[in-house]
């Protein structure tokens, strides 16, 4: 465990080095799995560590200013030191203190760049172990160190959910359970949940299909995935297709469709002719796995949403247009968005969902349903947008959750979603 503990602490901080550049986490974990020989326990430990430490990033950073005289170099031996803070400060760490301390200090030595720095190391995080309650007592009055987002993240929250702000933003630090939607085509919840317990894995139901793992599993260990039983969909993404209420025969436009998961629900739910459509050719080989996977069918369409040049001229009976977004929802899954994005995409990305919803509307007939969702916290990206579509098009706006802000709790656990359902007007 040692030995793999310190080689995955030195890929994972190579990993944040990149993260910091302005790539994104999982393209990252992707690129040093390619150029690296590692066992899946190594995989998965350096997986485990860069996500704890995106969700500790500030307040590592802060310790690291009050511990280190300078800031460490190369920006590699301060990111291995900010992540080793990262997990000691972390509540429970996922190490004990010893091991954590002595294997950070290995990964130097295994790197011929960082050796000179073992005895930096080893003496920053020791000291941190001694002062730990002070120091923490110091870096947690500023606002970023305490609740691990960007002051405008901070400031952009408390702006639009004043009274949720500090729950919402301790929410996205937490880490998301694995929640798996039932394919109502083959089973139902409860004959699951007993496959389940046979299984001896322990679950509890949470929506009409969702149901929520007690502990995480590869999807290879899940009973029933590879037969298309269920799918991994937080319960949020899981109220988008029966919104839409599709019935059998309906001609349905999925926009926006990659990777596939609302795609599949809705084939799950009636036997509708279901154009899936992505700019992307290469994430709609996913859509096309997910659903060979879960033996159902839909007609592939690369294509810009915001464009008609892939329209064939007939009209739609339902669409679902799942927008593109800051994704402030969904940070408790992806950390690193938080130090990714930019205070100025939300607009940008809200004026692009425009014209795809413009778009959109003409193709759906009269009388049909168009249903817009977004991973977005930000109201200028959901409620503002909705509303003023509803006001350009006369849109007739039905019963629909709307913004649902993050949770993580027993009954209620789920990502950050907004819904807006609405009607084309009969002319």
């Amino acid at each position: 465990m040692s030995e793999s503990l310190s080689l995955a602490l030195r890929h994972a901080a190579y990993v944040l080095t990149k993260v910091e550049a302005g790539q994104a986490l999982p393209a990252a974990l992707a690129d040093v799995f390619m150029q690296n020989t590692l066992s899946p326990a190594s995989r998965g430990a350096i997986q485990d560590i860069t996500y704890r430490s995106m969700r500790r990033w500030a307040c590592a950073h802060a310790l690291v200013a009050l511990l280190a005289s300078k800031p460490p170099s190369p920006t590699r031996l301060n990111a291995l030191i900010c992540c080793a803070l990262a997990l000691l400060s972390d509540d429970p760490p996922p190490y004990t203190e010893h091991t954590l301390v002595d294997q950070a200090v290995e990964a130097c030595a295994q790197d011929p760049e960082l050796n000179r720095a073992k005895g930096m190391v080893n003496a920053v995080l020791r000291r941190f172990l001694r002062e730990r309650d002070s120091l923490l007592k110091a870096v947690l009055h500023d606002d970023e160190a305490r609740l691990n987002y960007p002051r405008w993240w901070i400031e952009a929250m408390r702006r639009a959910w004043p009274q949720q702000a500090e729950a919402v933003l301790a929410a996205g630090n937490r880490e998301p359970p694995l929640t798996l939607r039932v394919n109502a085509r083959k089973t139902d919840i409860q004959a699951y949940l007993a496959k389940l317990a046979a299984a001896g894995i322990t679950a509890t139901p949470i929506g009409d299909y969702a149901v929520k793992l007690k502990r995480a599993l590869p999807v290879a260990q899940i009973p029933g995935f590879a037969e298309g039983l269920v799918s991994v969909q937080d319960a949020a993404a899981q109220l988008a297709a029966p919104l839409l209420q599709v019935e059998e025969g309906m001609r349905v436009l999925d926009a926006c469709a990659a990777p596939g998961g609302k795609t599949g629900h809705l084939l799950e739910l009636a036997s509708c002719d279901v154009l899936a459509l992505d700019h992307d050719a290469q994430r709609l080989n996913r859509v096309s796995d997910n659903l060979k996977r879960l033996s159902l069918h839909a007609k592939l369409q690369v294509g810009d949403a915001s464009a008609r040049g892939w329209w064939d001229g007939q009209h739609f009976d339902r669409i679902l247009a799942d927008l593109p977004c800051t994704a402030s929802g969904i940070v408790r899954r992806h950390p690193d968005i938080r130090w990714l994005r930019r205070r100025e995409d939300s607009q940008q990305l809200a004026e692009r969902s425009a014209a795809i919803l413009d778009n959109l509307w003409g193709m759906l007939r009269p009388g049909g349903l168009l249903l817009i969702v977004t991973c977005s916290l930000w109201p200028e990206e959901s409620e503002l947008q909705a509303q003023a579509f509803v006001r350009k098009h006369k849109a007739v706006r039905l019963e629909a959750p709307g913004q649902l802000l993050p949770q993580a709790d027993a009954a209620s656990d789920h990502d950050g979603l907004f819904y807006a359902l609405l009607r084309k007007p009969v002319l």
